[in-house]
């Protein structure tokens, strides 16, 4: 260990950081390329690492403690979507004018994200494959995928404090992405019917509602970032861009906390 006083760019190891963007090309927009994209897989990496403690405490029962964690998270999204509007100041041909660096790369093989999915219950294997050659990442995202998500998690605890939950949808194989049930909309339906007597469920839905809406608010600034920069153009990964990017704001990680509000 160093004699030498902690000081604040070794502590944050600043020469590291700061040598880390390497743009390929000599247009002045790359850089702010290369900041936007490596500080969004940052605060990835933060936003996992809350939820993997909101996930511990709430499979122990412990559920007001995972509160925090999972307001943390949607703060950071709020942080993530707005860095979108900074992405946008750049233009069609300040883009089109380093895009060739890019090669094949994509935010479609980024990994966190990927694994931040898994952990929230939206699971596909086929996008293993993009990180056959990076075996660390390979293996955390598998952990993901054949662990029980948040969503798993949260609906156990329903069962767990007495409400009605099917055994096939307990025992179910979770390394698949979940199947919305009319027997789990029912029980959530009991607790937003009954908050007082449910109140600590009430608040576990209504922050995962919140993470999930944080999350289809950030899809959607992706979608209209990306059709303002490049339209209709295929993504550089081999996507068809924005089209693939529009499809995804269907999808809800947690899809009962969404469907029982029709029927209260």
């Amino acid at each position: 260990m160093s004699d030498q006083p902690m000081t604040y760019a070794r502590y944050l190891a600043l020469d590291e950081l700061l040598a880390a963007q390497k743009p390929l090309s000599d247009r002045h927009d790359e850089l702010l390329f290369i900041v936007i994209h490596q500080t969004k897989e940052l605060w990835l990496k933060e936003i996992i690492h809350e939820v993997k403690l909101a996930r511990g405490l709430i499979a122990a029962g412990d559920l007001e403690p995972a509160y925090k964690a999972l307001a943390r998270v949607s703060r950071i999204q709020t942080i993530m979507t707005l860095s979108w509007d900074v992405l946008a100041t750049m233009t069609p041909a300040d883009y089109l004018s380093f895009r060739g660096s890019l090669g094949t790369s994509s935010g479609f093989q980024s990994h966190q994200f990927r694994e931040l999915e898994y952990l929230l219950g939206l699971k596909d294997e086929s996008f293993l494959r993009f990180h056959a050659e990076r075996p660390a990442a390979l293996a955390d995202l598998k952990s993901a995928l054949e662990a029980p998500s948040l969503y798993d998690l949260a609906i156990a605890q329903l069962a767990a404090r007495g409400l009605p939950v099917p055994e096939a949808v307990l025992r179910r194989d979770v390394s698949q992405t979940y199947a919305p049930s009319p027997a789990v909309e029912d029980a959530w339906l009991e607790v937003y019917r009954d908050t007082r007597g449910h109140w600590e469920l009430y608040q576990l839905a209504e922050k995962l509602v919140d993470l999930d809406d944080a999350l289809l608010t950030w899809r959607h600034k992706h979608v209209l970032t990306v059709e303002r920069i490049i339209g209709g153009r295929p993504g550089t990964g081999g996507t068809e861009g924005v089209g693939y990017l529009a499809r995804t704001l269907t999808r809800r990680a947690f899809p009962e906390l969404w469907s029982l509000r029709t029927r209260l």
